[in-house]
């Protein structure tokens, strides 16, 4: 009588079933990662980089060169 109550395990298609439910959440979280990455790094970068050249003056940094600041560059 107790096994009559036991439902029987699911045999055939567990693994495809187990499977698109891990790739649908792997996508997911890629995608949550990419954005973040984007947002949090990429922008502020590219963001740096920009400021940094809107205001750069080579002459200023050959000078720097020719006064010996710069060790690895003659």
């Amino acid at each position: 009588m107790a096994s009559s109550s036991l439902t029987k395990p699911q045999m055939r298609g567990l693994l495809a079933k187990h499977l698109r439910f891990h790739i649908v959440g792997a996508f997911v979280v890629s995608l949550g990662v990419a954005a973040f990455y984007k947002f949090a790094v990429a922008e502020p970068r590219k963001k740096a980089y920009a400021d940094f050249y809107r205001n750069y003056d080579s002459i200023k940094g050959s000078e720097m060169r020719k006064a010996g600041i710069f060790q690895s560059a003659k």
